[in-house]
């Protein structure tokens, strides 16, 4: 078993970071809102003051954080991970931040420890349970010695070198917006056309968003949306999508009109719900 640091525990770092104690790791957590490390503590657990106390006498660091600017702190602010690290040691970023992050993180940490970039698609259920797929951006050697510890989360994927992760993730995260904005309109569509939705929805159920639908049928049904994976961070995905595809020269067009309308939903107020709310969004936006 390994001595490990987890830094985030949020909706996904919380389940993550469970899981990895009760494989039996010596886990250390840290969370910038203190009183979410109590539970874990509670199971054995402990908790650091700083990032910096964290990864004391790790073997690995593993950040789970919402954006890069958190990441940014967590490694770069006053007793960040970047002060403390040293030789040896492993830094795992499960994060969604953009290979161009990854790329300047591996820059500026010291070239004596290694990093990882292991970014996970799935929500609190797959967190919770294990079943998350985990891309991950490494050497061939370093990859061989993370997969098991990763495995305890879920299934890794290995996709190319450092940053290769984070830009696995990013490409998958535009199919996953992309599929949302899609079932919204089909309702829309169907609407205007006069179709039932019930029915409508056991046909796009086996339809090529039919994963999407199954997923969250039950949101869409009752209006109320529940996050397992909140609106906002979809928002700041999305983002992070246009904002590679100008930087690599591409003009994506349904990238562009999907995050149009996460930003309308999140300026209506959906931000802290389920980024399922966008079917609500593009509903009530169908002409009176």
């Amino acid at each position: 078993m390994a001595k490990l640091a987890f830094l985030g525990l949020g909706l996904m770092g919380t389940p993550m970071a469970t899981r990895l104690l009760e494989a039996g790791h010596d886990l250390t957590v840290w969370n910038r809102t203190s009183a979410k490390a109590g539970p874990l503590v509670d199971q054995g657990a402990r908790a650091a003051a700083s990032p910096a106390e964290a990864v004391d006498g790790v073997d690995a660091v593993i950040t789970m954080m919402a954006n890069p600017q958190a990441l940014e702190q967590v490694l770069f602010g006053d007793n960040g991970v970047a002060g403390a690290i040293g030789s040896g040691q492993w830094f795992i970023d499960m994060s969604t931040v953009g290979p161009q992050m990854i790329h300047s993180v591996v820059r500026r940490l010291p070239n004596s420890c290694h990093l990882i970039d292991a970014p996970v698609r799935g929500s609190v259920p797959e967190a919770t349970t294990g079943r998350l797929a985990i891309y991950v951006g490494a050497t061939p050697a370093d990859f061989e010695q993370v997969q098991p510890l990763l495995a305890t989360l879920g299934t890794p994927h290995h996709v190319g070198g450092p940053g290769a992760g984070a830009a696995t993730k990013v490409v998958v995260n535009l199919t996953l917006g992309v599929a949302m904005a899609a079932l919204g309109e089909a309702l829309a569509l169907g609407d205007a056309l006069g179709l039932d939705e019930g029915t409508l929805l056991d046909i796009l159920a086996e339809s090529p968003i039919g994963p999407t639908v199954r997923a969250k049928r039950a949101n869409i049904e009752s209006g109320t949306y529940p996050p397992n994976f909140k609106l906002t961070l979809a928002l700041k995905d999305l983002r992070l999508v246009t904002d590679e595809a100008t930087k690599a020269g591409e003009d994506l067009k349904l990238a562009a009109a999907t995050r149009t309308w996460l930003e309308q939903a999140a300026g209506e107020g959906a931000s802290e719900l389920d980024f399922s709310a966008v079917v609500a969004t593009i509903l009530a936006s169908r002409p009176a």
